[in-house]
């Protein structure tokens, strides 16, 4: 059976170390000190190990139960559930008026990495919850938000999202399920909703759904949309479950992975359903749930990542095959250990350098969240309203690469379903396409985030790079050539490519759309090298002021050196791919596929 260990050392040097929490001007952040932040990691990691992470492989090869219109999750799911709401952690980073504990973001998505890495679909319930819980408390009345937020809170009742339909996924401007106003306020919702992730099981008491429906006479498309609480159980005015609405669940999905979370057909017949912000404006209510569940996503391929790194360095240690090229390295044993052949340290070392840079990259995001929420600083919110696409789809895309990249360390092993290998590359597919497909996150990057606000955002992040090359190339020679000259040479083509698109883009959105993808991943790529530069800098630092602990600093500026001369690279690829423009991609025609 695979086995988990949070991580919290790496977290510690992140949050401490290389962003410095407690110097940030951001409220709340100042309480963040290390023996605090140390305490919250190593008790989340305790839970993801000895609590989640047991009920990760017994639950994906069990799944949910259907029958007779209920859903069950799998067994030691609900008593798991259970302890996890009594410690308060569904609320780490939510409100305390409603029942939370008011930490930062950036400790909420610490610890949710360990919780996705030891039982990703586990943690999608409670995940779920919180962003339409943060849905209903940036959009909702006072009186919506003193009836569901606590109880959402503490997970007593649990939250789903629901935009998609079996005839429209991302074209939202489709969708049939409708909402007729009544004379008491309310709306009668009537539709179907498709991929609905958590969408009913035995965990909770009440399933608090937002819907996406048409009012009858709203605008065409996308515009006429507006969102709608339906609760599974009407709620009294004293806060006491009442009837059931009409809802009921049409069936769950046989899917690839996240067996352990019910991924539902949701039918809604006359349910009643009450407007969450205003008519005709559902999409910008959805999308603060969708915005946070997109960066959920980005922590699960990254989480998925970590756990299968952990389990493939184990058995490279422990797996003799063979003889190191240069001499035996375990002369009395039979053969040396998989880890001495350099492929399988380039596998290995492919993996750690991702998921190291990744975590930076991901923690740093949601420190620009705090920044922009908690202090309204609106150049914050602009640089990680453009980061979002970047991180939700290369943390996911090359976080399902490294799953794979795990699976191939075991040879057959990792293809045999005892050794669990091949559930962190089932369950980290699906993060790919949910919350918007990685197809769609490029399209959004290029289409309408390189232009927000004038282009300021990407301007601002290549002043962020170039006055970090600046301010750092003094630090030692070798420090220059090894981490600021590649990152200058990455960051220029990231430059080159949005100068293609400016200068062809207009002439032809095809030149722009057809090179989103590679745009992307060079985008993720110059990040992760930015990463990379700010934490081979701190560890030199330590180094050099005579840090205990020297072999955790030297690792991580060989870790570093690693992705700077054989991953980042991957920026003039993805260069070359844009430049040649859409003649390649779109002049086959359709009926020659």
């Amino acid at each position: 059976m695979p086995s988990y260990t949070a991580p919290t050392k790496d977290t510690q040097f992140l949050l401490h170390e290389v962003f410095k929490l407690t110097e940030a001007d951001i409220p709340g952040y100042v309480e963040l000190e290390s023996d605090f932040t140390n305490a919250i990691l190593t008790e989340a990691g305790k839970i993801a190990s000895s609590l989640l992470q047991p009920l990760n492989q017994s639950g994906d090869q069990e799944g949910c139960g259907f029958e007779d219109g209920q859903v069950t999750a799998p067994n030691g799911f609900k008593e798991a559930f259970d302890e996890m709401k009594a410690g308060g952690w569904p609320g780490l980073d939510m409100p305390e008026a409603y029942g939370g504990q008011n930490m930062p973001n950036v400790i909420g998505t610490a610890v949710g990495e360990y919780f996705s890495a030891a039982n990703q679909s586990f943690t999608m319930y409670q995940g779920l919850t919180h962003g339409a819980a943060s849905a209903i408390l940036a959009h909702g009345t006072e009186e919506q938000k003193q009836t569901y937020l606590p109880p959402m809170i503490q997970c007593t009742w649990t939250g789903t999202m629901n935009l998609t339909e079996p005839h429209c996924g991302t074209d939202l401007g489709l969708m049939r399920t409708k909402a007729d106003p009544q004379e008491d306020g309310s709306y009668k919702i009537s539709g179907q909703k498709i991929f609905i992730s958590a969408g009913d099981h035995n965990l909770s008491e009440n399933v608090i759904h937002l819907v996406l429906a048409k009012i009858p006479g709203g605008p065409d498309g996308i515009k006429g949309v507006s969102l709608f609480i339906v609760p599974k159980f009407m709620v009294n005015d004293d806060g006491s479950l009442g009837a059931h609405n009409g809802v009921s669940v049409g069936s769950i999905e046989e899917k690839m992975g996240i067996h352990g979370n019910a991924t539902c057909v949701m039918n809604y017949d006359d349910s009643t359903g009450y407007l969450l912000g205003e008519a005709h404006k559902g999409m910008r209510a959805m999308f603060t749930m969708m915005n946070e569940a997109r960066l959920g996503v980005a922590m699960q391929g990254l989480a998925q990542a970590e756990a299968a790194y952990q389990n493939s360095l184990a058995y490279a240690k422990d797996r003799l095959q063979g003889r190191a090229v240069t001499g035996a390295e375990n002369p009395d044993g039979p053969a040396d250990p998989l880890i001495v052949h350099p492929d399988i340290r380039r596998n290995l070392l492919d993996q750690k350098s991702f998921i190291e840079g990744g975590r930076a990259f991901l923690l740093w995001g949601a420190k620009l969240i705090d920044q922009a929420h908690r202090t309204g600083d609106a150049e914050a919110e602009g640089l990680i309203s453009l980061l979002t696409p970047v991180l939700k789809g290369f943390l996911t895309d090359q976080g399902y690469d490294m799953t794979v990249q795990a699976q191939q360390v075991l040879g057959g092993h990792g293809y045999i379903e005892e050794w669990g290998m091949s559930q962190f590359t089932r369950d980290a597919r699906i993060a790919m396409i949910y919350e918007g497909a990685n197809g769609v996150q490029a399209l959004d990057l290029v289409g309408r985030k390189l232009a927000q606000d004038g282009g300021k955002h990407l301007l601002g992040f290549f002043e962020r790079v170039k006055t970090f090359c600046k301010e750092n190339a003094d630090l030692n020679e070798d420090y220059k050539t090894q981490f600021i000259d590649p990152l200058k040479a990455a960051s220029k083509d990231l430059q080159a490519a949005a100068q293609f698109f400016m200068m062809n883009g207009m002439k032809n959105p095809n030149h722009a759309l057809a090179g989103s993808y590679d745009f992307m991943h060079l985008f993720g790529h110059v990040c992760l090298g930015l990463m990379w530069a700010d934490i081979a800098k701190t560890a030199q630092t330590a180094l050099d002021s005579g840090q205990e602990d020297a072999d955790f600093y030297n690792a991580k500026l060989t870790t570093g050196r690693f992705y700077m001369a054989r991953r980042l690279p991957a920026t003039a690829l993805h260069l070359s791919r844009i430049q040649s423009g859409a003649d390649p991609v779109m002049s086959l025609d359709a009926d020659q596929f």
